[in-house]
């Protein structure tokens, strides 16, 4: 009997069970069958001339075919349908035909079904590659979305926050001339030093709410002057200085290559950016730890090192802490004081910093081995400054052309 009439003789059966044991339910299974016909009809002329072409036509509109739902099972997959037809196959084979012709059958057929295996493996494969890049790009789409969301929130709040915050201070401005030409009880002027206090830390909020948005739509001006980086880091110092004091800290600045140059710089911008590092580090170093100011002259770079005592940051995290909110550990156990040990604050001060650098065309990152509040291994923030010698605009390099002949 010929491999075709073999095939023709367990038709019946064959369709039969695997429909019964693949579907589930009888609508399904009347569907299924009419699908299991074709295809076994294809792969009897497969197996017949050696071609399989006519099966991969029918497992492809198969593959295409499967929803979304389909791609978690495995048992859902063209794959393992296959596996279990040609186990279904063999058994039948086995069961209805004399051990000649079911050999026979089944060396026919094992080469087709091999090749339908390695088809549908690899056509799946891709598929769920490209359900899976479909499914990331709109995750990124969303993620984007939820950034932009953000950086919109923070920049009405900020504005909003702005008129209100003004009108306060300027009411506790006029109740402080008040007081000072009819000097009121202690208690009065308690609570006009808590209100400016308050309205002092709170300008400072909305002013880097404002900068981060500026920074996130590339809106951040710079103003670039003669600036000397040694003299910006000795404002620091004084800004500072009681809080170092009065946490027994010991803040060094050293004199360094290239730190004594005149270069031009936005000075305001970088004051601000190192003002923020050096509050970063103090408030992530226990009372009685050190805080060092260094840095080293590079070809076209001025490299400016602040290195710490402090709990340290793990690795994977040296690039969050530069990303808006990307405070470290639980905000809850944070002190409420702005330059305590591990003090609050809205975490905006490092992504500004990293904003007000990049636009420099400079860099920014940090060295650290780990956290740890018992060993406190400490952190080392490095600072690349462009060396520009003359502005970037002529207007500025006119303004300032008597240091540029003298120097």
């Amino acid at each position: 009997m010929s491999t075709k009439n073999l095939f023709e003789e367990i038709r019946p059966t064959w369709l039969a069970r695997v429909s019964t044991r693949l579907a589930v339910g009888e609508v399904i299974q009347e569907s299924f069958a009419e699908q299991l016909a074709q295809l076994y009809d294809v792969l009897v002329e497969a197996i017949a001339d050696g071609s399989p072409r006519q099966v991969e036509s029918v497992l492809l509109n198969w593959i295409n075919s499967r929803t979304e739902s389909d791609f978690d099972p495995s048992e859902n997959s063209v794959y393992s349908i296959l596996s279990q037809m040609l186990l279904i196959t063999c058994d039948i084979a086995n069961e209805t035909l004399n051990d000649s012709d079911a050999l026979a059958l089944i060396s026919r057929a094992i080469p087709v079904y091999t090749r339908a295996l390695e088809f549908s493996a690899t056509s799946e494969a891709k598929l769920e590659l490209k359900h899976l890049d479909e499914e990331l790009e709109k995750t990124r789409t969303n993620i984007e979305k939820l950034d932009d969301s953000k950086s919109d929130f923070i920049s009405i709040a900020a504005h909003e926050l702005r008129t209100p915050l003004t009108l306060i201070e300027g009411y506790a401005s006029m109740l402080d001339d008040v007081t000072m030409n009819n000097p009121q009880s202690e208690q009065t002027t308690v609570c006009l030093n808590g209100i400016k206090a308050g309205t002092s830390r709170l300008r400072e909020i909305v002013d880097d709410m404002i900068d981060v948005s500026l920074i996130d739509n590339s809106l951040l001006t710079l103003n670039y002057q003669p600036v000397w980086l040694n003299r910006l880091l000795n404002q620091v110092y004084r800004e500072v200085n009681a809080t170092v004091l009065e946490r027994n800290l010991t803040l060094e600045i050293l004199p360094y290559p290239g730190s004594d140059e005149m270069i031009f710089a936005d000075g305001e911008r970088l004051f601000q950016a190192f003002r923020n590092l050096v509050t970063n580090a103090i408030k992530y170093t226990p009372d009685d730890g050190r805080i060092t100011i260094d840095g080293r002259l590079l070809p076209g770079f001025i490299e400016t090192i602040i290195t710490d005592t402090g709990i340290g940051i793990d690795p994977e995290d040296h690039m969050r802490i530069f990303e808006k909110f990307g405070r470290l550990g639980n905000a809850s156990l944070h002190s409420s004081g702005k330059l305590k040990f591990k003090g609050g604050g809205p975490g905006l001060g490092l992504p500004i910093t990293k904003g007000i650098i990049e636009a420099h065309n400079g860099s920014i990152w940090v060295e650290s081995a780990m956290f740890d509040e018992k060993q406190c291994p400490g952190s080392a923030f490095h600072v690349l400054i462009p060396i520009l010698k003359t502005p970037p605009d002529e207007n500025t390099a006119q303004l300032f052309n008597h240091l540029l002949v003298n120097s």
